[in-house]
């Protein structure tokens, strides 16, 4: 079995068009993996906060679901990285989605026995699929070369969106079903994210053969043996340390960023008499502007640079923080031109960044590093979708909005030091 699994291997080394082949298609199962995820991550997103608002009576820990599963997926992201560096990216995702999958079972349950307690423990492991289906993007870059990878990633994510955008749109549908069944209206949407995050990791675990980061892995091993070894790790290591880190910042101040806004204004609409179904539109449009620009993204961050790019992600945010606070409550229009810039901010900035990630790491560590870079990237979204609920609370939505504009400025300085350490 072993000699057959080697020779396997030794024939995907030796063919170049083996592997671009096998690169397609993990492309492909990845990509059908991401609109189940999709559709699992946007529950929580839709209708989290106002189930907790339902639940616990007050605004001021409104912002507590968005905290609970982005906490959660810090744990899971390192769970994820460290099971795919181990095993394999099969391994570790499927894990990841099926386990998110439980959490969402849990939310639904506390929703019907009314458990605080419950719901915030159900929260933390839904995190998991969110976790999961932001390291998914990670399976597409494993068999891309430096010029493929941003499109690579920009390709996986274009798929989340039909997922994503769908789950919004149907929070009426799913909530009419759950009172036919005897559930809470709001505890829908998870009935859908807990059938996709199950189906998301049934279908890589069954169709991700070979492995993809194992076998590029073993093409890596296979390229190096006429290298210089001592003299490549003298030459990259440098470089290395800093993509890492400069990527990992770029996602960082715009997962902060994202969360924070996107995490209230459900609220905000409610309080200025939107129904459910415009809170739905209006996170649909969002998330659709997270995830459909990215294939023009990722052709864009291999053309243009990923500094360029993230330039681009800080003042895009800056416009969505500036449109979100000066915009009339009432003025749908304006509130989705806001959140989709929100999005494209936060896509420019995710694909960049992750782009800087892979081209700074090699396959004996990448996992591992990536998963814990997505670690600091959900605990930063656990901090801005904690703080939102109390910064509005104590001010309001314009000053969350106005706050988490200037914030994106940071994102100028940091892509200005990798740049000047490109001689």
């Amino acid at each position: 079995m072993l000699d057959v699994q080697s020779d396997r291997l030794q024939s995907y080394i030796n063919s170049s068009e083996k592997q671009k082949a096998l690169y397609k298609r993990t492309l492909f199962i990845v990509s059908i993996s991401q609109i189940f995820g999709g559709a699992g991550l946007a529950a929580g997103v839709t209708v989290g906060a106002l189930l907790a608002q339902q639940m616990l009576g007050t605004d001021a820990f409104a912002g507590l679901p968005s905290a609970l599963f982005t906490l959660g997926s810090a744990g899971a992201a390192l769970f994820v990285g460290r099971l795919s560096q181990r095993y394999g990216r099969r391994t570790g995702l499927a894990a990841g989605f099926i386990i998110g999958g439980l959490g969402a079972i849990g939310v639904i349950i506390s929703a019907i026995i009314n458990s605080i307690v419950l719901l915030f423990i159900s929260l933390l492991i839904y995190g998991a699929g969110s976790a999961t289906n932001l390291q998914a993007r990670y399976a597409g870059t494993d068999l891309a070369n430096n010029k493929q990878r941003a499109k690579a990633i920009s390709i996986t994510m274009v798929f989340t969106t039909f997922g994503a955008v769908a789950g919004p749109n149907l929070v009426n549908v799913m909530g009419d079903f759950a009172v036919s069944i005897g559930v809470p209206s709001l505890a829908g949407p998870f009935i859908l994210a807990a059938a996709a995050y199950i189906l998301a990791g049934a279908a890589l675990f069954v169709m991700l053969r070979p492995d993809p980061l194992v076998m590029a892995r073993s093409i890596e091993a296979a390229n190096q043996k006429s290298k210089d070894k001592h003299e490549l790790a003298t030459t990259e290591n440098r470089e290395n340390k800093r993509g890492v880190i400069v990527g990992a910042t770029i996602m960082v101040l715009t997962q902060i960023v994202m969360v924070a806004i996107m995490t209230m204004t459900p609220v905000h609409m409610r309080h200025h008499g939107h129904g459910l179904g415009a809170v739905g539109l209006v996170i649909g449009f969002h998330i659709g502007a997270m995830y459909l620009p990215s294939l023009l993204t990722g052709i864009l961050v291999d053309k243009l640079g990923r500094a360029v790019m993230g330039i681009a992600s800080g003042i895009t945010l800056l416009l969505a923080g500036l449109i979100s606070a000066f915009a009339p409550g009432d003025s749908m229009v304006l509130l989705i031109i806001a959140l989709c810039l929100l999005g494209l901010g936060w896509n420019f900035g995710l694909i960049s960044g992750t782009a800087l990630i892979v081209d700074s790491t090699e396959t004996s560590t990448r996992a591992k590093t990536q998963g814990t870079v997505d670690v600091l990237i959900a605990l930063s979204g656990a901090a801005g979708g904690a703080l939102s609920g109390m910064v509005v609370a104590g001010s309001s939505y314009p000053t969350l909005s106005l706050v988490g504009g200037i914030m994106s400025l940071l994102l100028i300085p940091v892509v200005i030091w990798v740049r000047g350490g490109k001689k």
